[in-house]
């Protein structure tokens, strides 16, 4: 792991890191740099070890074809802790109008890890068409084989057979770092984060990354927090790198849960 910049004309030093092929390199995340704001890594690679590792420690890659890899842990930490989701008046219709008691055409269903590429692949598209993606083809081969290994996990919602929203994200420990989400329908997203929060307490995940802010994230029940705060509920919440046995066990569930 080598120093690339560091920036001596302020308070604080800031790094830009090299990383090396070694999988547990770790840059010292209060060093990252102030512009572009988080930015703490640059290079190594999309391995199953390195993903993991970083990820514990607070870190997520996000970059564009063809840039290299960029490793980042903003100064402000955006989390969901899954009791303080907020259902808003017009999600609770929403329910209402998707529920067992609505015709069974406009019924939703639920699930977890019943198609991970999918919802990868729906997530990648709706970047592309809005603002272009960071989900390259080398990041979907990274996480589907997290997901196979156990560590990656897709939550989805149904309109009879059809796959309308959902997101996917790393459980660790009692952890989940959400990656990206999206919805086909109105609301699809948010009744998805909505059933996992309902879910977390089951699974032991007592925190959800939310990564970066955002004005529908916060509306959702979602809190910035500092880095040094973030860095140390991790250190709490992973013990050690260990798959969320629970979580696996409801995804391996053939059935689709009613809403």
């Amino acid at each position: 792991m080598q120093t690339a910049t560091t920036d001596s004309n302020t308070d604080d030093t800031q790094e830009l890191v090299l990383l090396t092929e070694s999988p547990y390199d770790t840059p010292d995340p209060s060093k990252a740099l102030q512009d572009p704001e988080g930015l703490s890594a640059i290079g190594g690679d999309l391995s199953t070890t390195r993903l993991l590792h970083l990820y514990s420690k607070g870190f997520f890659p996000w970059f564009s074809d063809p840039d290299p890899i960029l490793w980042w842990h903003p100064k402000q930490r955006c989390v969901l802790r899954p009791a303080d989701f907020h259902l808003s008046r017009s999600l609770q219709k929403a329910f209402k109008k998707i529920g067992q008691a609505a015709p069974k055409k406009e019924q939703w269903s639920f699930s977890i890890n019943h198609d991970f590429p999918a919802v990868i692949n729906h997530c990648a598209e709706l970047r592309v068409n809005k603002e272009g993606t960071w989900i390259s083809k080398d990041i979907k081969q990274a996480y589907q084989k997290l997901h196979k290994l156990g560590y990656a996990h897709s939550i989805e919602i149904w309109q009879n057979e059809t796959l309308i929203g959902g997101f996917y994200g790393i459980a660790m420990g009692n952890m989940f770092f959400g990656e990206s989400m999206f919805s086909l329908v109105p609301n699809a997203s948010k009744v998805a984060l909505k059933l996992f929060c309902e879910l977390a307490q089951e699974c032991h995940i007592e925190l959800i990354d939310c990564q970066v802010e955002s004005k529908h994230l916060l509306s959702l029940g979602a809190k910035l927090i500092q880095r040094e705060v973030f860095s140390t509920q991790l250190e709490q919440l992973i013990p050690s790198i260990e798959k969320n046995t629970i979580l696996i066990s409801i995804g391996k569930r053939p059935e689709k849960h009613p809403i």
